[in-house]
């Protein structure tokens, strides 16, 4: 059956399982790598070597923002494309977002190994932990080059519909990373270089796999040289709809750099170091929430084009149900074995004493995030970047900042941790109010273009 034909006619709750799951799989085994990499770290070099990580994280989520901004902006173009019958504009749009997004990633490169020592005083490097960050980001910046690439080709290739190939392609880099890590930090003794190049490595072998798969004919999407030419209005919807995930991203890198300083100044190198670890384990259970929406968009953006509002608002309530149960699933195991989580990464007592804390208060409304992860990527879907980008913000910008500013103020260390569980609730309340509005637009068949 063609694949366009299953974002129609084939049934919701069967659909959803064979687009999600390749989609979470992937995106399950990419943060365990994450994980496995800072576990690796941290036992064979040191808690200041995840506090090196940590810090270099919010340059690594910028990356993955400006990589997400057009990848998701550009999949949900070609899936109302491919929906409305626009072969034509689909693949227009996939040849821009090639373009768009190897213009960025040189930009990245260049700019990044000019600036990257100011970089790490910004977010917040103190002097122990600052060698571990420049070696590691240094490295990094490489992949720069071709790993953004990497990250909108997958949206794409989702937004067609083979979610198995997106997932074959994230598999094949997270398996060669966890691999490489081991290799290069324990028998070679190369530290944090190691599991930067292991990084870096991995991630050409993933690019070189879907440039394979683009140029070799299996796309949907038939490409032309003319097609990479910029088009005006292509590259703006890609841009006003992919802004969010931008957002999303752009303002977690600013989260981190203000939760570092504010770290340093409350608990010092340790203190970073246990919110690197916290970071890479709530990464690990978010993972699969991001998962099962990029499984969702392409039924809701497809249909929202078919103008079959049934099967998107179908694909919507079924997401919420499964993303809250995992969530829940995972969130209530790590409550129950904190301890065994955080010593994972380090058998630093002090470390495990003050993560196990502060993983109790970060997680505490991860039962119910699903809802707020699924609107906000409900508008996406729909090409309506508006609603998509305040859903976004509000969590990060408007709730977040003011929380994490305020509370240490009263509580010291524990503000800090307190501040993550206050945000998600009041988004989550906030992320409800416009989610049953547009619900009930699209059962009464109302469509209101972006």
């Amino acid at each position: 059956m063609p694949r366009n034909h299953l974002l129609e006619k084939e049934k919701i709750s069967r659909l959803l399982l064979k687009l999600s799951l390749p989609a979470t799989i992937s995106m399950l085994v990419n943060a365990l790598y994450n994980l496995v990499d800072t576990i690796f770290v941290g036992r064979g070099v040191g808690y200041l070597a995840i506090g090196g990580l940590t810090i270099a994280f919010p340059v690594q989520m910028l990356i993955m923002a400006v990589s997400l901004m057009i990848g998701v902006g550009g999949s949900s173009v070609v899936s109302r494309s491919l929906g409305a019958k626009n072969h034509e504009q689909a693949a227009q749009t996939a040849g821009n977002s090639f373009f768009l997004v190897s213009l960025l990633g040189f930009a990245i490169f260049i700019l990044g190994s000019i600036f990257i020592d100011p970089l790490l005083h910004l977010f917040g490097a103190t002097t122990e932990i600052f060698p571990y960050a420049k070696t590691y980001l240094r490295t990094i910046f490489v992949g720069t080059i071709y790993f953004p690439s990497v990250v909108a080709s997958n949206n794409l290739i989702r937004a067609e519909g083979k979610a198995k190939i997106a997932m074959i392609s994230m598999l094949i880099g997270a398996i060669a990373n966890i691999f490489l890590d081991y290799l290069f930090i324990f028998p070679l003794e190369m530290g944090v270089y190691g599991a930067a190049l292991a990084t870096i490595l991995s991630q050409l072998l993933s690019a070189i796999f879907v440039i394979v798969y683009f140029t070799r004919g299996h796309s949907t999407l038939q490409f032309r040289p003319s097609h990479f030419r910029p088009t005006k209005d292509i590259l703006r919807q890609i841009l006003t709809v992919g802004f969010a995930s931008f957002a999303r991203n752009a303002a977690g890198s600013l989260i981190v750099v203000i939760v570092n300083h504010l770290l340093v100044l409350y608990g010092g190198s340790l203190a970073i170091s246990v919110y690197g670890v916290l970071q890479r384990f709530t990464r690990f259970l978010f993972m699969p929430l991001f998962g099962i929406v990029q499984g969702m968009q392409p039924i809701v953006g497809y249909n929202y084009g078919a103008r079959k509002l049934d099967r998107v608002t179908h694909a919507v309530k079924l997401s919420i149900i499964v993303a809250t149960i995992y969530a829940t699933t995972t969130s209530l195991l790590a409550q129950a074995f904190p301890t065994f989580v955080i010593g994972l990464f380090s058998e630093e007592p002090e470390l495990i004493e003050k993560g196990t804390l502060a993983l109790r208060f970060v997680i505490a409304m991860v039962p119910l995030i699903g809802i707020q992860i699924v609107g906000a990527a409900l508008f996406q879907a729909l090409g309506k970047a508006l609603p998509s980008l305040i859903l976004t913000l509000s969590r990060e910008i408007l709730l977040f900042i003011p929380f994490v500013l305020i509370l240490p103020s009263f509580l010291g260390l524990t503000g800090i941790w307190l501040a993550f569980p206050l945000a998600d609730l009041f988004a989550i309340l906030f992320t409800i109010v416009f989610l049953k509005k547009e619900m009930r637009r699209l059962e009464k068949g109302q469509i209101i273009a972006p």
